[in-house]
């Protein structure tokens, strides 16, 4: 069976434009306003390292599965719900903090605080304790755990030689309160609001805490830097003593070699020895060029007996005399 076509005049359709026309165009523009209204609280951007947690406004609050955050990107709820965005990367947070050292001297600190959040408990964390963890959390948790340190040390040691211990033991002690402390939440017996006792350590991961300077009472240092400085005097008169005593010591050795070596000596030279050595001299000087006289006596040892060089010019003193002898007499 074939189908009827029926033709609609030019007309007919130009009528049916004008009336349903501007009805449409109006539904369309309310559509549009509508959506640029509804657009901020629809449409949220996720930042790059950050996780967005949904609070459903008619669906029971904070959804607490950690498969339902909101990844980086571009994300389209309800109106009517809300997304709160927590940044998962390094996070670094400056505080200072009063504090009294074992010695009772009173003192400023100044410690840095890295940590990041772990992701699947970003959830919990937002019902529990909320965006404003920073300061209702962890400034104060290290805060207590630097002042429990501060009062173990004196002034000196905190100031001087024992800082990395001191940041070190703050790290973890902070680190056992947040294995100790337990943050229960949740509600219902739905999975996603079902009830929940974690430790805060589940919820964040303490990195470092590094003090960055320390201030003391302007007398305190002083005092300080002047026992340093008389501390390193005494080290040099130390090492000075040390040095004299050394070198007394290679003196001694030294003696004791020199002596040796004269007893060995003295027991290898034998008159037949120092005999032959004076013959050899002598035969040295015989075949010498230079003139001189050597007398061969009868000595004990056998050795020559030099008089001196003859062929030496006379001193200018020996031409005085007869310089007078040549002056004319002189008359009276």
């Amino acid at each position: 069976m074939e189908a009827e076509w029926t033709f609609t005049p030019p007309a007919t359709r130009k009528r049916h434009s004008k009336r349903y026309l501007p009805g449409f165009l109006v539904s369309l523009l309310v559509a549009a306003l509508v959506a640029v209204v509804l657009a901020p609280f629809m449409l949220v951007t996720v930042p790059s390292g950050y996780v967005g947690v949904l609070w459903k406004r008619f669906g029971g609050g904070t959804v607490l599965d950690p498969r339902r955050l909101k990844d980086e990107g571009m994300r389209i709820i309800s109106p009517w719900n809300v997304v709160f965005l927590y940044d998962l990367r390094l996070q670094s947070v400056t505080e200072s903090y009063n504090a009294i050292s074992r010695d009772g001297i009173s003192l400023t600190a100044k410690i840095n605080i890295r940590f990041r959040l772990k992701r699947d408990a970003v959830p919990q964390l937002h019902q529990s304790i909320g965006p404003n963890y920073i300061q209702a959390l962890i400034v104060p948790e290290i805060g207590n755990r630097m002042r429990e340190v501060i009062t173990e040390y004196t002034a000196e040691d905190v100031y001087s030689t024992k800082r990395a211990e001191i940041q070190d033991k703050i790290r973890q002690r902070a680190e056992a309160m947040l294995g100790e402390k337990m943050v229960e939440g949740g509600q219902g017996e739905e999975e996603e609001s079902a009830p929940y006792r974690i430790p805060l350590n589940a919820m964040l991961n303490l990195m470092n805490t590094l003090i960055l300077g320390i201030e003391l009472p302007t007398a305190v240092v002083a005092a300080i830097n002047r026992k340093i400085e008389q501390y390193y005097i005494a080290e040099e008169y130390r090492f000075r003593v040390t040095r004299e005593m050394r070198e007394s010591q290679r003196k001694r050795i030294e003696a004791d070699g020199i002596s040796e070596f004269q007893q060995i000596v003295t027991q290898g030279i034998s008159p037949s020895y120092l005999r032959w050595r004076g013959i050899e001299a002598t035969r040295q000087l015989a075949q010498s060029p230079n003139p001189k006289i050597v007398i061969i006596g009868n000595r004990k040892d056998g050795s020559p007996i030099i008089l001196g060089d003859f062929g030496a010019s006379p001193a200018p003193s020996s031409q005085a005399p007869a310089e007078e002898e040549t002056r004319p007499p002189r008359k009276d």
